[in-house]
Protein backbone atom coordinates (compact mmCIF):
# COMPACT_ATOMS: atom_id res chain seq x y z
CA UNK A 1 0.00 0.00 0.00
CA UNK A 2 1.42 3.36 -1.06
CA UNK A 3 0.31 5.25 2.05
CA UNK A 4 1.80 2.76 4.50
CA UNK A 5 5.34 4.03 4.90
CA UNK A 6 7.61 5.17 7.72
CA UNK A 7 6.81 8.91 7.50
CA UNK A 8 3.04 8.37 7.56
CA UNK A 9 3.42 5.87 10.40
CA UNK A 10 5.39 8.44 12.42
CA UNK A 11 2.74 11.08 11.73
CA UNK A 12 -0.02 8.68 12.79
CA UNK A 13 1.95 7.89 15.95
CA UNK A 14 2.07 11.61 16.72
CA UNK A 15 -1.72 11.81 16.43
CA UNK A 16 -2.16 8.74 18.64
CA UNK A 17 0.16 10.26 21.26
CA UNK A 18 -2.01 13.36 21.70
CA UNK A 19 -4.59 11.71 24.02
CA UNK A 20 -1.74 10.12 25.99
CA UNK A 21 -0.16 13.57 26.35
CA UNK A 22 -3.50 15.06 27.43
CA UNK A 23 -3.97 12.36 30.07
CA UNK A 24 -0.49 12.93 31.42
CA UNK A 25 -1.19 16.67 31.76
CA UNK A 26 -4.65 16.21 33.27
CA UNK A 27 -3.31 13.78 35.86
CA UNK A 28 -0.31 16.07 36.47
CA UNK A 29 2.21 13.47 35.37
CA UNK A 30 4.49 16.11 33.95
CA UNK A 31 7.34 13.64 33.57
CA UNK A 32 5.22 11.46 31.24
CA UNK A 33 3.90 14.55 29.50
CA UNK A 34 7.46 15.69 28.80
CA UNK A 35 8.50 12.29 27.44
CA UNK A 36 5.43 12.00 25.22
CA UNK A 37 5.83 15.57 23.98
CA UNK A 38 9.49 14.98 23.10
CA UNK A 39 8.59 11.77 21.25
CA UNK A 40 5.88 13.65 19.34
CA UNK A 41 8.29 16.48 18.47
CA UNK A 42 10.96 14.01 17.32
CA UNK A 43 8.45 12.16 15.12
CA UNK A 44 7.52 15.53 13.60
CA UNK A 45 11.15 16.15 12.70
CA UNK A 46 11.84 12.66 11.35
CA UNK A 47 8.66 12.10 9.34
CA UNK A 48 9.46 15.02 7.05
CA UNK A 49 13.15 14.22 6.89
CA UNK A 50 12.55 10.58 5.97
CA UNK A 51 9.80 11.45 3.49
CA UNK A 52 12.12 13.79 1.60
CA UNK A 53 15.25 11.61 1.87
CA UNK A 54 13.49 8.44 0.70
CA UNK A 55 11.12 10.19 -1.70
CA UNK A 56 8.15 8.85 0.28
CA UNK A 57 6.03 11.98 0.24
CA UNK A 58 2.35 11.13 -0.23
CA UNK A 59 -0.84 13.14 -0.52
CA UNK A 60 -1.95 11.58 2.76
CA UNK A 61 1.28 12.65 4.46
CA UNK A 62 1.01 16.18 3.06
CA UNK A 63 -2.43 16.40 4.66
CA UNK A 64 -1.79 14.49 7.91
CA UNK A 65 1.50 16.10 8.93
CA UNK A 66 0.21 19.66 9.36
CA UNK A 67 -3.01 18.33 10.91
CA UNK A 68 -1.00 16.34 13.47
CA UNK A 69 1.13 19.42 14.21
CA UNK A 70 -1.90 21.64 14.69
CA UNK A 71 -3.71 19.10 16.89
CA UNK A 72 -0.65 18.75 19.12
CA UNK A 73 0.07 22.47 19.34
CA UNK A 74 -3.52 23.67 19.78
CA UNK A 75 -4.29 20.97 22.35
CA UNK A 76 -1.11 21.81 24.23
CA UNK A 77 -1.65 25.56 24.23
CA UNK A 78 -5.27 25.23 25.34
CA UNK A 79 -4.35 22.92 28.22
CA UNK A 80 -1.33 25.01 29.20
CA UNK A 81 -3.53 28.13 29.28
CA UNK A 82 -6.23 26.36 31.33
CA UNK A 83 -3.60 25.27 33.87
CA UNK A 84 -1.96 28.71 33.90
CA UNK A 85 1.31 27.50 32.36
CA UNK A 86 1.16 30.00 29.48
CA UNK A 87 -0.71 33.28 29.30
CA UNK A 88 -4.10 33.16 27.63
CA UNK A 89 -3.09 35.93 25.20
CA UNK A 90 -0.36 33.67 23.81
CA UNK A 91 -2.79 30.80 23.30
CA UNK A 92 -5.21 33.17 21.56
CA UNK A 93 -2.36 34.39 19.32
CA UNK A 94 -1.33 30.85 18.35
CA UNK A 95 -4.87 29.64 17.67
CA UNK A 96 -5.88 32.85 15.86
CA UNK A 97 -2.97 32.47 13.46
CA UNK A 98 -4.00 28.92 12.66
CA UNK A 99 -7.65 29.91 12.18
CA UNK A 100 -6.59 32.74 9.86
CA UNK A 101 -4.40 30.37 7.83
CA UNK A 102 -7.19 27.78 7.50
CA UNK A 103 -9.75 30.46 6.62
CA UNK A 104 -7.36 31.90 4.03
CA UNK A 105 -6.80 28.45 2.54
CA UNK A 106 -10.56 27.91 2.35
CA UNK A 107 -11.05 31.26 0.62
CA UNK A 108 -8.27 30.48 -1.86
CA UNK A 109 -9.75 27.07 -2.52
CA UNK A 110 -13.28 28.36 -3.05
CA UNK A 111 -12.28 31.38 -5.14
CA UNK A 112 -9.30 30.16 -7.16
CA UNK A 113 -9.30 26.37 -6.58
CA UNK A 114 -5.78 26.64 -5.16
CA UNK A 115 -5.30 23.73 -2.80
CA UNK A 116 -1.59 23.86 -2.15
CA UNK A 117 -0.27 26.26 0.47
CA UNK A 118 3.45 25.86 0.93
CA UNK A 119 4.83 26.34 4.44
CA UNK A 120 7.16 29.31 4.75
CA UNK A 121 10.41 29.50 6.66
CA UNK A 122 8.81 32.00 9.01
CA UNK A 123 5.89 29.62 9.57
CA UNK A 124 8.28 26.78 10.33
CA UNK A 125 10.19 28.99 12.76
CA UNK A 126 6.93 29.94 14.49
CA UNK A 127 5.94 26.28 14.85
CA UNK A 128 9.42 25.37 16.07
CA UNK A 129 9.35 28.16 18.66
CA UNK A 130 5.96 26.97 19.86
CA UNK A 131 7.25 23.42 20.27
CA UNK A 132 10.41 24.61 22.04
CA UNK A 133 8.41 26.84 24.38
CA UNK A 134 6.02 24.04 25.35
CA UNK A 135 8.88 21.59 25.86
CA UNK A 136 10.75 24.15 27.97
CA UNK A 137 7.71 24.71 30.19
CA UNK A 138 7.32 20.95 30.61
CA UNK A 139 11.00 20.75 31.49
CA UNK A 140 10.52 23.50 34.10
CA UNK A 141 7.71 21.45 35.64
CA UNK A 142 10.08 18.50 36.00
CA UNK A 143 13.20 20.19 37.42
CA UNK A 144 14.09 22.87 39.92
CA UNK A 145 12.58 25.80 38.03
CA UNK A 146 14.39 28.36 40.18
CA UNK A 147 17.71 27.33 38.65
CA UNK A 148 16.51 27.94 35.09
CA UNK A 149 15.73 31.14 33.17
CA UNK A 150 12.16 32.35 32.95
CA UNK A 151 10.23 31.27 29.86
CA UNK A 152 8.93 34.83 29.31
CA UNK A 153 11.51 35.87 26.66
CA UNK A 154 10.72 32.66 24.78
CA UNK A 155 6.99 33.44 25.09
CA UNK A 156 7.55 36.88 23.56
CA UNK A 157 9.70 35.46 20.75
CA UNK A 158 7.05 32.80 20.07
CA UNK A 159 4.29 35.42 19.97
CA UNK A 160 6.27 37.63 17.59
CA UNK A 161 7.18 34.77 15.25
CA UNK A 162 3.59 33.54 15.32
CA UNK A 163 2.18 37.00 14.50
CA UNK A 164 4.72 37.75 11.78
CA UNK A 165 4.26 34.34 10.17
CA UNK A 166 0.50 34.85 10.18
CA UNK A 167 0.94 38.22 8.47
CA UNK A 168 3.35 36.63 6.02
CA UNK A 169 0.83 33.92 5.10
CA UNK A 170 -1.84 36.60 4.60
CA UNK A 171 0.54 38.56 2.35
CA UNK A 172 1.40 35.44 0.33
CA UNK A 173 -2.27 34.57 -0.03
CA UNK A 174 -3.09 38.02 -1.38
CA UNK A 175 -0.27 38.12 -3.94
Amino acid sequence: MRYFNVPNTLTTLRIVLIPVFVCALVYRRYDYALYVFIIAAVTDFFDGLIARARNQQTELGKFLDPVADKFLLVTSFVLFAVYGLVPKWLTITVISRDVIIVAGWLILYLSAHRTQVEPSLLGKLANASQLVLLAYILLLLNVDAHAMPSPEPLMILTALLTMFSGLHYIYRGLT
